[in-house]
């Protein structure tokens, strides 16, 4: 019988640890941390007065990135706080999902009761990571808001009683807040799952051909997720440190 292509939704679980289960998901999650921290460590390790090539392209990039959280924010401190946040989403993101282009990711693995389970698999692909930073957003930004305007003054964004239409909009603004989780967390496994169910239906039909120009495609789409989904966060704080009467 012929085989087909086979799509597996949720990350798939190659053991346990104490009673957790261990993905294909999440040790790429571990393989992107350990890569992130040792180039931190040995970029930190490299530091010289007068910067080479790599030394100045990396404190150009901070120093626009958080120039342009400074104009955002309108508040240098505030900037500077939220910063290591942002370019740490970004960072993280950006590297999962460019490593997950590497050869054998998604294609070493082992047959298990007639299926094929990869060892590795892209960490945005799995929704139980892309809701967990979108949770940490989420909680970023309410706390943010509330300690920025208090917390009446902050619900009063969403509750208020001076006019019925008030009350109506407000209500709808609850709404539009707490739909953020999902679009958060759906708008980047989305694609990223999408992407790579895309070129695995290429590479079935069209070998050795198609697949290249939809990974390059893939790969500058990595790179988008990863600056909306940090943009976004900025974004959504900005607004939530907005006084009620300003943030219309």
């Amino acid at each position: 019988m012929e085989k087909g292509i086979h799509v597996v939704l949720k990350a798939e679980q190659l053991g346990t640890f104490l009673g957790l289960p261990i993905t294909n998901s999440l040790i790429m999650t571990w393989i992107v941390m350990a890569v992130l921290i040792g180039f931190a460590l040995i970029f930190r390790s490299k530091l010289a007065m007068i910067p080479g090539k790599l030394q100045a392209g990396v404190e150009w990039l901070f120093e626009s990135v958080l120039n342009y959280m400074t104009e955002t924010l309108e508040d240098e401190k505030m900037a500077r706080k939220f910063f290591p946040l942002i370019m740490t989403i970004f960072l993280f993101l950006l590297v999962a999902n460019e490593l997950a282009f590497l050869p054998g990711v998604g294609s070493i693995g082992i047959t298990e009761h007639g299926e094929f389970l990869p060892f590795l698999r892209a960490p945005s692909a799995d929704l139980n990571l892309t809701l967990a930073l979108a949770i940490i957003s989420f909680l970023t930004i309410e706390i943010t808001g509330i300690v920025a305007l208090g917390f009446y003054k902050y619900a009063g964004k969403y509750v208020n009683f001076s006019s019925p239409v008030n009350f109506v909009v407000g209500i709808i603004e609850l709404l539009s807040n707490l739909g953020r989780l999902i679009s958060f967390s759906f708008r980047l496994f989305g694609n990223i799952f999408a992407g790579e169910v895309m070129i695995l239906v290429a590479g079935f039909f069209v070998a050795y051909l198609l697949p290249v120009p939809l990974m390059a495609f893939e790969v500058f789409v990595g790179f988008i997720q990863a600056v909306v989904f940090s943009m976004l966060t900025l974004f959504f704080i900005k607004l939530a440190i907005m006084d009620p009467h300003e943030s219309h």
